[in-house]
């Protein structure tokens, strides 16, 4: 439940959030197998294959426990809310490596599908820094539907990676595979460099406010534990043994192959593809399926980027509507997008992006975000004693928790480039949390546990209101127009309260539950003052009951329908749009997504 005390709509399955998952595990063999190639590593590349399978066994551990943190947080189980139980400081530090880790999978993602398009080497650059600007004007308008974006471009790279490895098991072997023989320091430097596939399971647990309920569970006491264990581990599954199996089959090409594969180890896949497939069917379908390869790998890479980026916005967002960044970030455009965090999600990236020499620069950047960000939210949830975890998930998570503890020093410690960003994106991010507690006058004060529940601002959201069903109506208005006036005369003729409601729109995706003290008022907003004022009036003029709602909301017509089932009301009045087609496109027609789900028993009227 949002800070305005109305239930976000749950309307994500386990198919679509297993497609945002996939989105960013599943690209994550584009480029990790490929990283033993690159040179980057005092190790013989044929002796990868147990490190791959190290990278593949952390991110199975930390699949199982972050299935243990969405069952326990229901209402978002990112590392800002899981963190938050304990220190607000830590809960900031959080997400701000998670604003590291998003703007780095963003330029990352970006620079990959270049490659996988291949794109000339000296363009990439650029050809990187006009995706990420493309994607950030498509996020202007507020993009919906992100999962099923996701869900249709999985599909196709699911096909792609079983049939790479459906041809290449009958070239499987162990000729060329060697044991790790430069002793355990270079090779723990080797797997902490090669951490790439754990970013969009943090985003997962984010989404577990928007996810489907458990059949057995409600509103007030929301379970998502079934939903997000089938989100997760089925992405999960594939992804530790597609990783290692593609793994493995690189490391079967023959040795004359070696300069190939250190030339071209960012696009490893359209290699594979072209190579497995050539044996197996013949060269010319092999040059063709490896083209194929490539452009269905980076199509999903396109997606991972515009995940990014929509996850860098709310989360921004989010931040300034707990307080923790000043206010100005929370003014929205027309499309309901907030400016400031849109302006900041295209800034970062493209920073990045010009800042880097290539694509193992960036690799080398993204670990120190996404790991701290882990560590912070397992840490968090191992030592809360609130919790209501088993002794032995409590031992897994705990031991997670120092694995990629370890991994977050050494990466810290030999990656300096890596120490320096995040220590900019910790010292702003900071900076402008001061600023923004000084000029809203806040002060740290230390209170009793006792005093804290009862000033708590969960305490007034348990206070609700009990309105009596009746010949009730509910009007949903953008601003004074004639429907506001025939809305008015039904319910004066039907003596009936009228219930004005104004939607807000925000079209930006929430990281976890809204925190924020502030409750959003009609009387802050100066259309729906406008709107609220003069029907009050109207309503004391003509003995008309008026109930005005005001709502934040990232999908107004789902909020409609929520509220209008919520309150009980008998009808339901909303004027005609008029939308151009462009945005109509862009953003949905409200109208027409109510009429389709609105329960029978309530009677739409559409004035025009």
């Amino acid at each position: 439940m949002d800070s305005a005390g109305v239930h976000r709509p749950r309307n994500l399955d386990w198919k679509r959030a297993a497609a945002l998952l996939y989105g960013d595990w599943g690209t994550s063999k584009a480029y990790v197998i490929g990283f033993a190639f690159s040179g980057a590593f005092a190790i013989s590349h044929y002796a990868a294959l147990p490190i791959i399978l190290a990278v593949c066994a952390i991110t199975a551990l930390v699949a199982y426990n972050y299935v243990i943190v969405c069952k326990h947080f229901p209402d978002g189980g990112g590392v800002y809310s899981a963190a938050r139980e304990q220190s607000r400081i830590l809960a900031v530090m959080g997400a701000l490596l998670l604003v590291a880790n998003f703007t780095v999978t963003a330029a990352m993602s970006g620079w990959a599908a270049m490659k996988y398009f291949r794109v000339p080497e000296p363009w990439v650059p650029w050809a990187t820094i006009g995706l990420l600007l493309f994607v950030v004007v498509i996020n202007y308008f507020g993009p919906k539907h992100s999962g099923s974006m996701a869900l249709s471009l999985a599909l196709p790279m699911f096909i792609v990676v079983v049939l790479i490895i459906w041809w290449s098991f009958p070239h499987l072997s162990v000729e060329n595979l060697e044991m790790p023989h430069s002793g355990f320091g270079k090779s723990w430097l080797a797997l902490t460099g090669m951490i790439l596939a754990l970013s969009g399971v943090e985003a997962i647990a984010n989404l577990t406010g928007v996810m489907k309920l458990d059949p057995d569970s409600t509103m007030e006491e929301p379970n998502v534990a079934k939903t997000a264990r089938r989100s997760i581990w089925p992405v999960a599954v594939e992804v530790v043994i597609g990783t290692s199996i593609l793994g493995w089959a690189m490391l079967s090409l023959p040795k004359k192959m070696v300069p190939i594969l250190e030339e071209r180890w960012e696009d490893m896949l359209s290699v594979l593809g072209e190579f497995y497939a050539s044996a197996a069917v013949g060269p010319a379908i092999g040059k063709i399926f490896g083209i194929i390869v490539g452009i269905v790998v980076g199509l999903l890479l396109l997606s991972a980027v515009n995940t990014a980026i929509g996850a860098l916005i709310g989360l921004i967002y989010m931040l300034a509507r707990d307080g923790e960044m000043p206010k100005n970030f929370t003014r929205l455009n027309k499309h309901g997008v907030p400016w400031l965090p849109l302006v900041s999600a295209a800034l970062l990236p493209v920073l990045v992006v010009a800042f880097s020499s290539g694509l193992e620069t960036l690799m080398g950047l993204y670990a120190i975000g996404v790991v701290g960000a882990i560590t912070v939210n397992l840490g968090s949830c191992s030592f809360n004693k609130s919790l209501k975890l088993v002794w032995y998930e409590r031992a897994i998570m705990t031991v997670t928790f120092l694995i990629l503890f370890a991994v977050e020093l050494t990466v810290a410690k030999t990656k300096q480039d890596a120490l320096f960003f995040a220590c900019c994106v910790l010292i702003v991010g900071f900076g402008l949390r001061g600023y923004a507690q000084r000029r809203a006058g806040l002060r740290t004060v230390t209170l009793t546990e006792e005093v804290a529940a009862r000033v708590s601002p969960q305490a007034l959201s348990r206070i609700k209101l009990n309105l009596s069903p009746g010949q009730s109506i509910m009007v949903a208005a953008r601003g004074i127009t004639p429907v506001l006036k025939f809305a008015l005369e039904e319910a004066r003729l039907r003596q009936g309260t009228l219930y004005v409601l104004y939607v807000k729109e925000l079209a930006v995706t929430l990281q976890g539950p809204i925190q924020s003290t502030d409750r959003p008022r009609w009387q802050d907003d100066p259309q729906a003052a406008e709107i609220m004022d003069a029907m009050l009036e109207l309503g004391r003029q003509h003995n008309v009951p008026i109930v005005p709602i005001y709502v934040v909301s990232e999908n107004p017509a789902t909020t409609i329908l929520d509220l209008a089932a919520t309150i009980g009301i008998d009808m339901l009045v909303l004027g005609s749009t008029h939308r151009t087609r462009l945005v109509s496109l862009l953003k949905g027609n409200v109208v027409t997504e109510v009429a389709k789900h609105l329960p029978e028993n309530i009677d739409l009227i559409i004035y025009g």
